[in-house]
């Protein structure tokens, strides 16, 4: 799934503001955040425009976290 997120400015006020896209979806998603950005060019109080997504299939757990105690890695570098 993804979620584009963008800010409108209304007389001083922001307001958050955020749509939903499918997950195979994602250029629906990226031209509606150009169509927010052309928006903006054009004068239009609309600011901090983003996409984030959750993958289905990801392996592990979003975030961040110490790593599990059979973790191993090793820098190959000399």
């Amino acid at each position: 799934m993804y979620m584009v997120y963008w800010t409108e400015v209304e007389d001083g006020a922001a307001s958050a503001r955020g749509r939903e896209f499918a997950s195979d979806d994602m250029s629906m998603a990226m031209k509606f955040m150009e169509e927010l950005r052309a928006r903006q060019r054009a004068g239009e109080s609309i600011c901090f425009v983003a996409m984030s997504s959750e993958n289905p299939d990801s392996v592990g757990h979003p975030g961040v976290a110490d790593p599990s105690p059979d973790y191993n890695w090793k820098k190959r570098r000399r």
